[in-house]
């Protein structure tokens, strides 16, 4: 009991810097995200500023639709955690949110929330089959330098 205490003693610091360091990311991140100005709808958005969908993954999505009664629309979001202290989060929804950014391409739609696309600009959202797994993904992150190699967390530049 009292090694196990000690462990719990000399990791408690590492984790704790860790989740004050990502904190701190996502609070600047959301700061200056809320310091832009709304862009409009019918403004395109500079290329850069974008995220795009594969092909793969304008398949699944019009799969999934078709046993759907109503349209889904595919969620990207990033929370604090994961190996490499970001992570991606995909989730159907029906409707987007007021500070959502909507990405359509061929009837699908990806939304991102103003915090997230600040992690995501520039990425490209996948759809992959594996032995292991099968799943959407982000395969290329312009804002990422390294992740883990399930591509489900990445860190940030």
């Amino acid at each position: 009991m009292a090694l196990s205490r000690s462990f719990i003693q000399r990791v408690s610091p590492f984790f704790a810097a860790r989740i004050r360091h990502n904190s701190s990311l996502l609070s600047s991140a959301s700061s200056s995200a809320l310091a832009k100005e709304p862009q409009s709808s019918s403004v395109s958005p500079p290329e850069g500023d974008t995220v795009r969908l594969s092909d793969n993954c304008i398949r699944r999505m019009k799969e999934l639709q078709d046993d759907e009664t109503k349209e889904k629309m595919l969620r990207l979001s990033i929370e604090a955690g994961g190996c490499s202290g970001f992570q991606y989060n995909f989730e159907l929804e029906e409707k987007p949110k007021d500070d959502d950014r909507v990405f359509e391409r061929d009837g699908v739609k990806l939304v991102v929330d103003t915090i997230s696309l600040g992690f995501v600009k520039g990425a490209t959202v996948d759809y992959v089959e594996e032995l292991i797994r099968s799943g959407f993904q982000v395969a290329e992150n312009p804002s990422a330098v390294g992740g883990c190699s399930c591509k489900s967390s990445f860190m940030v530049k």
